[in-house]
C-alpha cells in the first residue's frame, strides 16, 4: 500500500515569515501541532507547537516572533509513492511520528503520520512507533537541524 493512500491530504502551509502567535492560533482551531512551512507548496521547515513553546516561549521570545526564528529546517520527508510499511520503519529510525508527502517533483501533497499507518497496517506502526519512543531524534527541538 502507498502512502497516498492513508495520507491526509487538507493540509495548510504557513509561511516563515508568519508569527508565533498566527500559526498557535491555526493549531488551536484546527487541533493540530504540527504544521509544514513553506513557500507555496515547497517545504522549507517545519513547525510544532513544542517548538512554539521549547524554542520560542521557554527562549524569551516576542509572540510576535517569526516562524522562521524557531521552525525545524531539516525536513524530513517521504514520497507519495513509498510503500507504508517502509515509511513506518523510516519514522522509527528517524524518530518522528508525522511526516509531509512530497510528490516526485518535491511539491507537498499530503501528511502521513504513525496513527495513520496504524489504522491500515497495525504492526508496522508500532515498530514505527517502538523508535519514536527514544529520546532524541531529528525533529528533536534542542537542535534546528539535525
Amino acid at each position: 500500500m502507498h502512502v497516498s493512500e492513508i495520507m491526509t491530504r487538507d493540509v495548510h502551509l504557513v509561511s516563515p515569515n508568519e508569527t508565533i502567535t498566527e500559526v498557535a492560533k491555526q493549531m488551536a482551531e484546527n487541533d493540530i501541532g504540527f504544521l509544514p512551512v513553506g513557500d507555496h507548496d515547497r517545504l522549507v521547515g517545519m513547525i510544532t507547537d513544542r517548538d512554539i513553546v521549547v524554542r520560542g516561549v521557554a527562549d524569551g521570545l516576542d509572540l510576535q516572533s517569526k516562524v522562521g526564528d524557531i521552525m525545524t529546517t531539516d525536513v524530513k520527508y517521504c514520497f507519495e509513492d513509498e510503500e507504508v510499511d517502509d515509511v513506518a520503519r523510516n519514522m522509527g529510525d528517524v524518530q518522528v511520528r508525522r511526516l509531509p508527502v512530497v510528490d516526485r517533483d518535491k511539491r507537498l501533497v499530503g501528511v502521513v503520520s504513525l496513527a495513520d499507518a496504524a489504522r491500515e497496517q497495525p504492526a508496522i506502526a508500532g515498530t514505527g512507533l517502538k523508535g519514536v519512543t527514544v529520546p532524541g531524534g531529528a525533529h528533536n527541538q534542542s537542535e534546528r537541524s539535525g
